[in-house]
């Protein structure tokens, strides 16, 4: 694994953290808070979970590996709520939250590959 495997998956943290905390506030304005109810509150876990395995990964935490699999994780079920709405702010959230959860597992099978090669 290499600092800039590292360092895109940190980016594409970040870019999902904002495209979550974007749809949340866009998605309180909508006039149905009930439908967008699931939306609204995935999109705030997804956004601080991309936000601490971002800063976990920066900070090189022997967890981040782990952190990575939860982020895809929260990261798939934000995007799957948000592509089941129509907005464009949801439409986006969706194809962040996905490009974020391809990143993270990514990232871990460098990592789980890296783990399992042969020492020299």
């Amino acid at each position: 694994m290499t600092g800039s495997e590292m360092q895109i998956c940190i980016d594409e943290c970040i870019r999902c953290m904002q495209a979550c905390n974007a749809c949340y506030e866009a998605c309180l304005r909508e006039e149905d808070l009930a439908m967008m109810r699931d939306c609204i509150r995935l999109d705030r876990e997804c956004a601080d979970i991309c936000g601490f395995t971002a800063q976990a990964i920066a900070q090189g935490s022997a967890y981040y590996a782990e952190l990575c699999l939860i982020c895809a994780e929260a990261c798939e079920s934000c995007g799957a709520a948000c592509a089941a709405h129509k907005m464009d702010h949801c439409r986006r959230c969706a194809e962040a939250c996905f490009a974020c959860a391809r990143t993270c597992m990514a990232l871990v099978e460098s990592v789980s590959e890296e783990a399992n090669a042969p020492s020299v």
